[in-house]
């Protein structure tokens, strides 16, 4: 698979108190060849952010969830739909291991779509490059270049029906689970 173009410039005030480029460098990238290639570029575990911790917080391992108050900022570039749906469901089940996954997708929300997942996260997404589906419980919406989706804690998945990668970049929240006292009004 070849790698998408990215890359990640992380400024901030250098040992003189000056703004410049500190970093420049992908460290947290996971791919399944066939599937997908996903770079965090950025996390915290805290609101607000806290700009004097020093380093890379990125390196935080594969995790489909920011961590706890916390913000995942990813790029994911998603390959062609596998024309074999159970092959596909079981490859995104054990990524759902693999990363940490809190809400199982049942048999019925995954008949849908192999993918269908759901997160306790405030998700804004923007399509950069190619073009996907955005599949959800009830409605299909075709994204492309520069079209953004924000996701509240809904079930989704994402269907690449071109012959093309598509790349995504986006950041998610930590949120509270959508039904939860705080409701889930519009």
């Amino acid at each position: 698979m070849s790698k998408p173009r990215i890359n990640r410039y992380v400024i901030g005030d250098d040992a003189d108190g000056h703004s410049a480029v500190l970093d420049q460098t992908l460290r947290n990238v996971q791919e399944r060849e066939g599937y997908f290639w996903r770079a965090t570029l950025w996390a915290t575990a805290e609101t607000p952010a806290d700009n004097s911790i020093p380093g890379d917080r990125s390196e935080i391992g594969p995790r489909r969830e920011p961590l706890p108050n916390g913000l995942l900022c990813r790029a994911l570039e998603l390959q062609p739909d596998d024309p074999d749906p159970e092959r596909f469901r079981q490859v995104f089940e054990e990524l759902g291991s693999e990363v940490g996954e809190t809400r199982k997708a049942s048999a019925a929300e995954q008949s849908r779509h192999p993918s269908m997942h759901r997160t306790d996260t405030l998700d804004c997404i923007t399509c950069v490059r190619g073009e996907v589906f955005l599949v959800t419980d009830k409605d299909e919406v075709k994204l492309t270049p520069g079209d953004t989706v924000v996701i509240r804690g809904a079930n989704h998945a994402w269907s690449n029906r071109s012959g093309e990668p598509c790349l995504l970049v986006g950041s998610s929240v930590s949120a509270l689970p959508s039904g939860d006292a705080h409701g889930d009004a519009a």
